[in-house]
């Protein structure tokens, strides 16, 4: 894969940042697309040049066509993306005002669409192409105060099976990968501060413990490498057992 060209938004923190590391260190060419530049730059710092990257508001639909556009112009074709990028907001149900409801669907699910949209277009024309998605345990099951992220997730989940019985037989696959609880900054600050919900998880995760970043970095590098050739249209929990936990 020495010779791939990669995308993954949200690549400069969290589960984008180990992403974007796995991948360069297979040797992919990663453009990292984030709001972050001090993180994204750090990010290209450390892991050297086969890490570049683009600071962009995803929510911003309008400007997607153009910076993709510009990724594909620069390095002549994209033959991977990953969809990472994504908000969370946790709120009582009746507090959720319209504005926040689409604040967050618009990052985490519209912007997955149009991003797709603008580099299946380049795909196509190569007729090959791997797009993985990220979706969460949030699809899996009905978890409380997280109504906006949850029609999200779930909502990516039949965008990547719609996705795939329409471009697979064109030569790319499309997959996802559903992450359980991982030890991220947004994951900290989500079960710190609710420890019902922190007891919870532990509770009905059968590996008794959270996942590392790179477990998940794993599993998008397996869906998007030729290791993964004859899988299309999957969800892939990487959540120690946490989906299928009594």
């Amino acid at each position: 894969m020495s010779k791939q060209i990669a995308i993954v938004t949200g690549g400069g923190a969290g589960l984008g940042l180990a992403i974007t590391k796995k991948l360069v260190e297979q040797g992919v060419q990663v453009i990292a697309i984030g709001r972050n530049e001090e993180k994204l730059k750090a990010a290209s710092t450390s892991f050297g040049e086969l890490c570049d990257y683009r600071v962009a508001d995803l929510k911003d639909l309008a400007s997607i066509p153009a910076l993709i556009d510009e990724i594909k112009k620069t390095y002549g074709k994209i033959d991977i993306l990953v969809n990472n990028a994504g908000i969370n907001m946790k709120k009582d149900f009746v507090e959720v005002t319209d504005e926040d409801f689409f604040n967050v669907i618009q990052t985490n699910l519209s912007s997955v669409f149009a991003v797709s949209r603008e580099v299946v277009k380049y795909m196509l024309a190569a007729s090959a192409g791997s797009i993985v998605n990220i979706s969460s345990m949030a699809a899996q099951y009905g978890i409380p105060r997280v109504i906006a992220y949850s029609a999200a997730k779930t909502g990516i989940e039949g965008m990547t099976r719609a996705m795939a019985t329409e471009l697979s037989p064109l030569g790319i696959r499309i997959n996802c990968v559903a992450p359980g609880f991982i030890k991220t900054d947004m994951t900290a600050t989500a079960l710190d501060a609710d420890p019902e919900r922190k007891n919870k998880v532990f509770s009905r995760t059968p590996m008794g413990k959270m996942g590392e970043p790179e477990d998940v970095a794993e599993a998008v590098y397996f869906l998007c490498s030729p290791a993964s050739n004859y899988v299309t249209g999957v969800v892939m929990p990487v959540d120690g057992g946490n989906s299928i936990g009594f």
